[in-house]
């Protein structure tokens, strides 16, 4: 089945306001009037404003790197998905692998922001993925088994708003990428799973993106891969040379 490629850059905490709006009115420069496939960017909090007017009338979705899991109250120093909506935010990126392992995110918790944030009505790009010793230690399957389980939160009507992201934290900012065999095989588990949780409907219609080190010249053959959907890109979303040739490998009709 079908599904349209998603290509997203997570600018992580980089750029500054003025670099911010440059760097989005050159994502909508590139991404054009083109339909068949979605271009999402993910700046940082303090510049999603400023970098929701540079996109105004573009084809470019406006994304967050992270959100809290309430609606409202004394979180200091959290922001609520419902706050997010009102900025004009359309999609938010939950359980990256920087939030697990660097700032001790749980599966619980990423778990009630799934909830939160679809009940708050974003798009949810959940990302998963395993680090080098699990994989040496042939866990893959069974840690995406259990960070997919924060699926079993969204309700059929909201399936259609919901990505995975496949990111293997071995390859995140260190060069290193899963092979496009490597990046398949995760990839096919990974609906797998879905549709276990979901349904094979739904499951043949979320979209899958690779995130690991995905650059201009690795993207056009990850993305070759039949339930590789995408590509969640972060070093490489930062220059427009970079990431503008990484849009182009996307498959469009």
């Amino acid at each position: 089945m079908s599904r349209k490629p998603v290509i997203a850059g997570n600018w992580k905490m980089h750029l500054t306001k003025r670099k911010a709006s440059s760097l989005a009115r050159a994502v909508a420069a590139a991404q054009g009037s083109v339909e068949s496939r979605r271009s999402v960017v993910f700046p940082s909090f303090v510049h999603l404003d400023h970098v929701r007017r540079n996109l105004r009338n573009s084809n470019v979705v406006l994304g967050a790197q992270n959100c809290w899991c309430k609606k409202e109250g004394a979180f200091t120093g959290e922001v609520s998905p419902y706050m997010l909506r009102d900025m004009g935010v359309q999609m938010v990126l939950i359980g990256h692998s920087e939030r697990r392992h660097v700032l001790g995110e749980s599966d619980a918790l990423i778990s009630d922001k799934v909830k939160v944030a679809l009940k708050a009505k974003l798009e949810v790009m959940l990302c998963i993925g395993e680090t080098r010793e699990e994989r040496e230690a042939s866990l893959t399957f069974e840690v995406l088994a259990r960070q997919l389980k924060a699926l079993k939160v969204v309700k059929p009507a909201q399936t259609d708003r919901v990505s995975v992201a496949y990111e293997p934290v071995w390859a995140i900012g260190t060069g290193l990428t899963a092979t496009p065999q490597m990046a398949q095989q995760a990839h096919a588990e990974t609906r797998r799973l879905v549709a276990q949780l979901l349904g094979e409907e739904t499951a043949a219609l979320i979209p899958i993106l690779y995130g690991g080190s995905v650059n201009p010249g690795n993207a056009a053959e990850l993305l070759s891969q039949p339930d590789v959907d995408g590509a969640l890109v972060g070093g490489a979303s930062l220059k427009i040379e970079d990431f503008e040739p990484i849009l182009a490998a996307a498959p469009t009709a």
